[in-house]
């Protein structure tokens, strides 16, 4: 490929600060593209600094953008061939989902699409949704597997409420506006949805993803290294309370990855560098229609314990869980995506070597 067809490739990826944004702007620049991507506040150094590290890797810029404010994305969108809508509002913690989530979420998708429609050079928008809009549902019986074709139930959820409710409300209810206003404007959109990330990061700290996928090995492997053969010092001592600490907050993440599968139904995870190889191939592949489920493995706790267990034996991983269930409910198929012609480079195996690798590199494990 030479240097002038490079050029002509041109990509807008909102939402550039996240995780796999800046995971999938980094491909993109790999791949001889030029990137426009917005992010809430281009000074803000703790939020952009690792996106400005990429400006070495090729032409990339940076601009403003708010999902809430209509007409901010027309000018990072001018000019670009695919737009990549990777940016939603995250706040697990939030005390008004409706107004904090779920809205903000749906208006941004239509601002995004709104800006494509006025520019004359889009030719494909690609969405990422998420498996929370697929899998959350009352289905009380095992062995289902999970398409395309299914959507989580918004009604559940909004009348039960359990917890984290308004991050898949908001995943199901925004990719659902993106598709009418896709059909009602003669948009070519593809919805790419994955499951669980692991893998590296470019982001300053560890994602919540991260600290997700790897809550049953941080659970532990915190305090290990604090009880020293030569006694407890009163320096081992401080430490030892500080990663005490740290250990509760692990302690929480595996909650929460226990509440996942109950939910959802099973342990469905990924490697972030398939994610963004699935994003790009989706973008070019002429014939690309719909929606996408991108899954490496469907697994549960207790099977991905086990399997933690045995091949890092140095973390000493629980395998034992009392009333979770020892096998997925429910399968997440990604077998529409690999008909594409799609193919995933990490398994299992794979995906937590990498995983364990970058948490060793930032120091959330020794």
């Amino acid at each position: 490929m030479d240097t002038a067809t490079q050029v002509k490739k041109m990509a807008c990826v909102i939402g550039g600060s996240g995780n796999l944004a800046s995971m999938l702007i980094n491909s993109l620049l790999h791949k001889g593209y030029a990137v426009n991507t917005t992010v809430r506040d281009p000074d803000n150094e703790k939020k952009t600094g690792h996106l400005k590290a990429l400006h070495q890797l090729g032409d990339l810029k940076i601009f403003k953008g708010d999902l809430t404010d209509e007409g901010c994305f027309d000018a990072p969108i001018a000019g670009c061939h695919f737009v990549f809508h990777v940016a939603t509002p995250i706040n697990f913690d939030a005390q008004d989902p409706e107004n904090e989530m779920i809205k903000p979420a749906v208006q941004g998708a239509l601002n995004v699409l709104k800006s494509c429609v006025k520019s004359k050079s889009v030719k494909r928008v690609i969405y990422t949704s998420s498996a929370a809009a697929v899998s959350i549902n009352k289905l009380s019986e095992t062995g289902v597997v999970l398409d395309e074709n299914d959507w989580t139930d918004v009604e559940y959820l909004t009348s039960e409420r359990p917890p984290t409710w308004g991050y898949p409300v908001s995943k199901a209810l925004s990719e659902k506006a993106a598709w009418k206003f896709a059909q009602d404007n003669n948009i070519d959109l593809i919805a790419v949805v994955p499951v669980l990330l692991c893998g590296p990061s470019r982001l300053p700290e560890p994602p919540h993803s991260i600290h997700l996928s790897m809550s049953l090995i941080t659970r532990n492997a915190v305090i290990l290294s604090d009880i020293a053969a030569s006694g407890i010092t009163q320096l081992v001592y401080k430490q030892a309370i500080q990663r005490l600490c740290v250990c509760a907050g692990n302690e929480n993440k595996l909650k929460g990855l226990i509440g996942m599968q109950l939910i959802s139904g099973s342990i469905s995870i990924v490697h972030v560098e398939d994610v963004c190889e699935a994003h790009i191939f989706l973008a070019e592949k002429e014939t690309a229609s719909g929606r996408y489920i991108c899954c490496a493995v469907n697994t549960s706790v207790p099977e991905l314990a086990k399997f933690l267990s045995k091949r890092y034996p140095q973390y000493q991983v629980p395998t034992e869980f009392e009333g979770v269930p020892s096998k997925p409910k429910l399968m997440i198929s990604s077998e529409k995506l690999v008909r594409e012609g799609f193919s995933f480079k990490y398994g299992i195996e794979e995906i937590y070597d990498s995983t364990v690798e970058y948490c060793k590199s930032t120091g959330t494990l020794n």
